[in-house]
């Protein structure tokens, strides 16, 4: 597990691809993918980005921040 710039743990790259095959955004039900530089999940349906805190993600939509 790394850290990004400002502190935050990143997820471990050795559990990336399952966790991808797993999760959906909570939102559309659709495939997200992982922005390592953000350190976010990303849904381009709905155009949101999940949190990464502390290593665990942050799926509750009211967290999410859109772009």
């Amino acid at each position: 597990m790394g850290t990004t710039p400002d502190g935050d743990r990143t997820l471990p790259p050795d559990h990336l691809e399952e966790l991808l095959e797993i999760v959906a955004c909570p939102k559309c039900k659709g495939e997200v993918r992982y922005d390592e530089k953000e350190n976010v999940f990303v849904c381009d349906a709905c155009r949101l980005k999940y949190p990464v805190i502390d290593g665990i993600p942050d799926f509750l939509i009211e967290d999410a921040e859109s772009f």
